[in-house]
């Protein structure tokens, strides 16, 4: 999580991470968020919040296609698991 706050905080940008079930416990971060799901899919979770952002600018990070189909349209940029490690400086 401290890279992708880090990648965050020097594009201006504001993260939301989110896992099935229950996210890891942290520190409160302005710059990333995380969220856990509980009963509701990652999936599911993330097409419903990209459906209410509707006009604001957004980026989905997914190597998932049917996450992309279902989420994606909106985005002002969609890109994959590996190169936003590469984004990051992990990879």
């Amino acid at each position: 999580m401290a890279a992708c706050a880090a990648w965050a905080a020097r594009g201006g940008h504001r993260a939301v991470v989110v896992f099935d079930g229950r996210a890891p416990e942290r520190e409160p971060d302005e710059t990333c968020e995380v969220v856990g799901t509980g009963g509701e899919s990652a999936d599911d979770w993330i097409a419903r919040r990209a459906g209410a952002l509707d006009g604001d600018s957004f980026w989905l990070v997914t190597s998932d296609r049917e996450l992309r189909d279902r989420a994606g349209a909106s985005a002002a940029e969609i890109t994959g698991g590996g190169r936003f490690l590469s984004l990051l400086g992990l990879r």
